[in-house]
């Protein structure tokens, strides 16, 4: 049976799934179908989306009468249904999707003034004001009534980001912010210098000689990372890894090396890192 994957180019972990997807023999058009989800735009907060997946997150998958709703199903599946077998998910994969290692917080986090302005000029103002826009259009829509909760708890924290990144909240509010940012920038310096290091072989993947379960979430997660700290390419990654956090250690760098020498991952990141 066709599956189908809703995903979108800049989400960390769509990105994950696409990996999943190319590595394990799927066949686009074919095996499976593949649909966009324009996050930027907050399609997946429409009420159509909200009733297939009521996290309203991606990736999402479609199987027949059953939908997975979280990365860790989604990939899961995906790895249970392929036509290629690699080896299984540990306990990793749990760890790397910590709140504390959120990878799309990472993308947001300013820990002062001047790192507000750049994210806010940037690609993490146009997301939130996105998303603000398409949470209002929803929420007002008849379709949306059933999802009333759903949206204005959405309201109110996209709202609350979108606030802080246009300089509109209270000073206590902007500072909390600040905190919690350095809070996380030192929970993603933990997991490259620390956690990685001790889950990575050190050669090749957590999965063997090719990537297995563990390593679609690993290395979208990495890439994601990498992305920002301002690398552009596979090329200039670990140099600004280094820039933000310190010494690179020699398993994540080999592991960097073996993920961006994939045809896989140079297909899903061909637009660039996200």
């Amino acid at each position: 049976m066709t599956k189908t994957l809703y995903i979108f180019a800049g989400s960390v972990w769509a990105a994950a799934a696409e990996l999943a997807v190319a590595e394990l023999g799927y066949k686009a058009g074919e095996t499976i179908i593949i649909q966009n989800v324009n996050l930027v735009q907050g399609e997946n907060f429409a009420p159509s989306f909200i009733k297939l997946n009521p996290n309203a997150t991606l990736p999402t998958l479609e199987d027949g009468d059953k939908v997975y709703g979280s990365t860790a199903e989604v990939i899961a599946a995906l790895v249970n249904d392929a036509p290629i077998k690699v080896a299984p998910g540990t306990s990793i994969i749990e760890t790397i999707h910590a709140e504390k290692y959120d990878p799309n917080f990472a993308m947001l986090l300013s820990r002062n003034d001047a790192e507000l302005a750049q994210k806010s000029g940037g690609i993490a103002g146009v997301f939130l004001s996105g998303r603000q826009v398409a949470l209002e259009k929803y929420s007002q829509s008849p379709e949306g009534a059933p999802y009333k909760a759903f949206y204005e708890t959405k309201l109110a924290q996209n709202g609350g980001m979108l606030a802080i990144a246009k300089g509109t909240a209270p000073p206590e509010h902007k500072e909390l912010f600040f905190k919690r940012s350095e809070e996380h920038s030192a929970n993603i310096k933990a997991a490259l210098l620390e956690v990685l290091p001790g889950a990575l072989p050190d050669s090749g993947f957590i999965g063997g000689a090719v990537p297995g379960e563990d390593d679609f979430h690993v290395g979208a997660w990495l890439t994601r990372i990498a992305a920002t700290t301002g690398a552009k390419s596979s090329g200039d990654a670990v140099a600004a890894i280094e820039t933000a956090y310190g010494a690179v250690p020699a398993k994540v760098a080999a592991y960097w090396e073996a993920w961006t020498a994939r045809p896989s991952w140079q297909a899903v990141y061909a637009g660039g890192l996200h």
